[in-house]
């Protein structure tokens, strides 16, 4: 079974935090395999770190699969209950200087990765002993709104609160990160996410790379102090590029592979940075791969490609053949040509494959097969579009949505799709020298078209469901979502996590369609993301006893708040069969729209041999760690973010 092999395979890895020198044996990297020679518009700039001379020497840390500290069966559904706590720690990234600190999950980076099995409820127990406010998004699931991660529903420093999740979607490559209000950025960066699979024993008869073969890579990049401590990212307001990639939380790393075939899992958990990842061979040539799956879980069939864009927030799971490079370097690398994106002297590569002479294990090393997932829950096709949203500076803040941004209580809620229904939202690049991943909550995305710029749709990005969708400058893109199965308030928002905090995140609101009668009665009372019944606890001791920890799980449980999803879907589609789809519900108080402003800018084609030129040297970063957020002790949150104590009127 997937989720045990995988476990095998993760355990086995030095964790993060406790690097074991692990260098490669007979230092076999070939010159001819490192991208960046001759060309690299990002050749001579730095954005101040200390030089890095120890590329492709420490091995890919793979960390530590998550432990639950309680199970239980609650009406046929298993359960399983975890405990996960945000916590200072340090770790040397500069072998030659002195440790960096980081703030994550249980002391890692990633956090634990979660093994999931698809039809597993979970409870997460996050305890916040870090050093500022902190909120859990699961980024990828359909959660009620109450355990969603809302920005404004945070824990305070010495707070914990028990999310509790679905995980009966399809298999699919998801992570769990911060999401606090107007610090989401140095959250994440400084070490607040986390890799969370939901795996399908039903997937084994595909006979796709499995156990040790597959490996979960979370690419980001950082900036360095002189002293190896990491550098402040919120200096610069329009994006963060840092001059440093890590996969893994390792700079640089290298992994020793066989001669066969992998499938890996790629997570861009940048807050700012696209790449178009490639693998290149030792005499330069690229490599196929086929593309398996995105966001949303598998394709309906393999795309094969020889280059990979990806964007903050977004997975891709792709499959690698080395089969023909045995004894050979395969490096990863990346040829972002977009200008906007900032690029340094070795932003071109991510990491290296050193690739074995002998296979261990020839098991699920076969062809990939020509369909994957036949069962793509396409949402119902609609050519009205129903929203057109600019994502754009200037309005309410520096970075905003149809100039409203998040702390415009009265205004955010900028559509109202009712319960089940199915709309055609288009969302446009109208401001910004700046990229702009676009992130709805909640739903499952089908990328419809895409205008404007120089790209067009890319084959993977339309191949399955997705919950990001990149916008360059001067792009139009229309997405098409199911809006449901639950009714709430969620967000959506820019994933250049810099934009976001900055405030380009506004609210849509899934109303309730009172037709359903009362036998969904269990899964319509979470709509508020801040309902008091389940908002952060001050920690006690007592609460975390054995005996109080099964009395919660069993509390949440017995709501019955997942488990009638698929009548509920069912019985949604049967309505708006004989009803229809009428429009949304009563907007109530009308958006502000600020004009669109064109940035101007336009976009090279990311696989274009020629790179752009000239491009402006960011300013040496401050070197001191900024104070933001709350400390603990502060006010109650709902008072600090302005959101009233009652239901709102923007409901």
């Amino acid at each position: 079974m997937l989720g045990s092999l995988f476990t095998v395979a993760l355990v086995a890895t030095t964790c993060v935090a406790q690097r074991s020198g692990g260098r490669p044996q007979g230092g076999r990297t070939n010159a001819a395999s490192i991208p960046g020679q001759g060309g690299w518009r990002g050749q001579g700039q730095t954005a101040g770190s200390p030089t890095y001379n120890y590329m492709f020497q420490y091995t890919l840390p793979l960390g530590s699969i998550a432990v639950p500290s309680y199970t239980t069966n609650v009406n046929g559904v298993p359960i399983e209950y975890y405990e996960v706590t945000i916590e200072a720690f340090q770790a040397q990234m500069y072998p030659d200087l002195g440790p960096a600190n980081f703030v994550g999950y249980n002391g890692t980076v990633p956090g634990p990765t979660f093994m999931i099995k698809r039809g597993t409820e979970t409870v997460v127990r996050f305890l916040n002993k870090g050093t500022v406010s902190a909120a859990v998004h699961l980024h990828g699931s359909y959660t009620h709104a109450a355990w969603d991660g809302w920005a404004a529903d945070e824990m305070e420093v010495g707070q914990w609160k028990d999310y509790y999740y679905p995980n009966s979607e399809n298999a699919r490559s998801i992570w769990y990160h911060d999401h606090a209000d107007g610090h989401t950025a140095p959250d994440a960066y400084y070490g607040q996410s986390g890799i969370y699979i939901i795996y399908d024993p039903e997937e084994d008869a595909l006979g796709l790379p499995s156990g040790k073969y597959d490996v979960p890579l979370a690419i980001s990049d950082k900036m360095y102090q002189s002293n190896g401590d990491l550098a402040d990212p919120t200096g610069n307001r329009m994006s963060f590029w840092g001059d440093i990639i890590h996969v893994n939380n390792q700079p640089w790393p290298f992994m020793a592979t066989e001669p066969r075939k992998y499938r890996f899992r790629v997570y861009d958990m940048s807050l700012s940075r696209p790449y178009d990842l490639y693998f290149v061979a030792p005499d330069g040539s690229w490599l196929d791969f086929v593309v398996i799956g995105s966001d949303s879980g598998l394709f309906g069939g393999p795309v094969k490609t020889n280059d990979l864009t990806i964007s903050p927030g977004e997975r891709y799971e792709i499959v690698v053949d080395f089969g023909k490079f045995a004894g050979q370097n395969i490096t990863l690398g990346n040829k972002m040509a977009q200008q906007q994106v900032q690029e340094f002297q070795n932003t071109d590569k991510v990491m290296l494959f050193q690739v074995g002479e002998t296979v261990s294990d020839s098991s699920n090393n076969g062809d990939v097969p020509s369909v994957l997932n036949p069962n793509i829950q396409w949402p119902e096709k609609r050519t009205t579009v129903d929203h057109v949203f600019n994502f754009q500076m200037g309005g309410d803040n520096m970075w905003t949505i149809n100039g409203i941004d998040f702390n415009n209580v009265n205004n955010r809620v900028l559509a109202r799709p009712p319960q089940g229904t199915v709309e055609l939202w288009e969302v446009r690049h109208t401001g910004g020298p700046a990229i702009h991943p676009v992130h709805i909550h909640l739903v499952n995305l089908q990328v419809v078209s895409r205008s404007g710029g120089s790209r067009g749709l890319l084959p993977y990005e339309t191949a399955g469901l997705k919950d990001v969708v990149l916008l360059e400058p001067g792009e139009i893109v229309q997405v098409l979502a199911y809006y449901g199965p639950w009714n709430g308030l969620y967000m959506f928002h820019c994933h250049n996590l810099i934009h976001e905090d900055h405030a380009m995140m506004d609210v849509f609101n899934v109303t309730l369609l009172e037709e359903m009668g009362y036998d969904y009665n269990s899964t319509t009372s979470y709509a508020d993301p801040e309902d008091t019944r389940f908002i952060a606890t001050d920690y006690n001791e007592d609460a975390f006893s054995d005996d109080s920890v099964a009395s919660a799980v069993n509390a949440l449980a017995n709501l019955n708040a997942y488990a009638p999803v698929n009548s509920l879907i069912a019985a949604q589609d049967a309505h708006y069969a004989t009803a229809g789809y009428n429009g949304e519900a009563a907007t109530g108080a009308p958006s502000q729209t600020a004009a669109p402003e064109s940035s101007g800018y336009g976009f090279a084609t990311s696989t274009t041999a020629e790179f752009a030129s000239g491009f402006t040297t960011m300013p040496t970063p401050t070197m001191a760690r900024p104070t933001y957020g709350r400390q603990g002790g502060g006010q109650n949150n709902r008072v600090a973010n302005n959101v009233p104590t009652g239901r709102p009127t923007w409901w």
